[in-house]
């Protein structure tokens, strides 16, 4: 170093500025180019033929759950929520696909499955497609699968050596009936240049049921927006409202299983955390969301969330509730339970319902 000029030294210490800011531009550039924007309506062609729903008055179960990509188990946490992972080991990873897939055979009697975060060709799940192992659990089941996150690369952590990278993912629905149309709606709103182009594109699959007397059943798969600031999901919220209201004035029964990212109306979400709230705020939905007679179904006993800022601890993670079921009201809630699994392969929870037509 001691021949080298001042004028030398000076490049040599520039020349990692510069390849980070190459590196930059070509990522920016790459996620722009290949930026996936559906259009708001979208057919999603279904997989399988099964029997039509044979009565106006049918008893129907259905579970809805988040399955965390097969990533996001007891053992991980999480960068964007103040842990360090970016995906498990892939011993781990498979640990926790074989768990989700025993759990959904385990409840193999209901009717309609609704998931989130199914993965089919991400780096972050070693590229298993989750939708078709699932699918071999539940042969006697349509299937139709949305994407709400398709991004060649993303780059976060942003100056990490093992950054994401490719993701493949949406939500998945299984039918013990025959579909007629699987539909994905694109929720208005997004992020600002260049987030989203590397972002989750939300929205909601649609699944119609037809029934003898002409009617519809109208079952909806949503995963509305975290990490929005408040932003995205009531432009999402009141979109999915105008749509729940105009399937039911026209006769139909309308199911929403969702991962809201929110509380159901009134919902103390500090009761799970005992005051352990770690300055964890959660939003609820407004009481007066939805006309009179609409049911949030859900059980208030059991948590179906857990942060992922730490490796989950019983009785000290905190943890909410914030996937649940809307009713219209010509239907009739039975039953509904959450399933408790201790977190152990998602960082979400199933939760089930017994419902009948009236």
């Amino acid at each position: 170093m001691k021949n080298l000029k001042p004028m030398n030294i000076f490049f040599l210490l520039l020349m990692p500025v510069l390849a980070y800011g190459l590196y930059v531009i070509a990522v920016l550039t790459f996620g722009t180019l290949n930026d996936y924007q559906p259009e708001e309506k979208i057919d999603i062609a279904g997989e399988n033929e099964t029997d039509k729903l044979a009565s106006d008055s049918a008893i129907l179960s259905l579970m809805t759950w988040n399955i965390g990509y097969g990533g996001l188990g007891a053992q991980s946490d999480f960068f964007l929520d103040g842990g360090m992972m970016v995906r498990p080991s892939k011993d781990i990873s498979e640990a926790y696909k074989a768990g989700i897939l025993n759990t959904i055979a385990a409840h193999e009697e209901v009717d309609f499955l609704l998931l989130q975060e199914v993965d089919v060709r991400s780096k972050r799940s070693y590229f298993v497609n989750q939708f078709l192992s699932i699918g071999e659990v539940l042969p006697n089941f349509t299937r139709a699968h949305a994407l709400n996150f398709n991004v060649k690369f993303v780059p976060k952590p942003f100056l990490s050596f093992a950054p994401i990278g490719k993701v493949q993912s949406g939500l998945a629905t299984y039918s013990r009936f025959n579909v007629s149309t699987n539909t994905r709606y694109q929720f208005p709103g997004s992020y600002g240049w260049p987030t989203k182009a590397f972002h989750l594109d939300r929205c909601f699959l649609e699944s119609r049921v037809s029934l003898p007397n002409g009617r519809e059943l109208i079952i909806i798969n949503s995963h509305n927006s975290a990490y929005d600031g408040g932003k995205l999901k009531p432009q999402e919220m009141e979109y999915l409202k105008a749509h729940l209201l105009a399937e039911y004035a026209k006769g139909n029964y309308v199911v929403v299983g969702a991962d809201w990212n929110q509380c159901p109306p009134n919902f103390d979400y500090d009761s799970f955390s005992k005051g352990n709230s770690e300055d964890y705020y959660q939003d609820n939905i407004e009481e007066s969301f939805m006309p009179e007679g609409w049911q949030w179904a859900y059980d208030g006993t059991v948590a179906t969330n857990r942060k992922l800022n730490k490796t989950y601890k019983e009785g000290t993670t905190f943890t909410t509730l914030i996937d649940f079921f809307l009713l219209s009201p010509n239907l009739s809630l039975l039953e509904v339970e959450g399933v408790s699994l201790n977190f152990k392969y998602s960082d979400h929870q199933p939760v089930k319902i017994k419902i009948q037509l009236q």
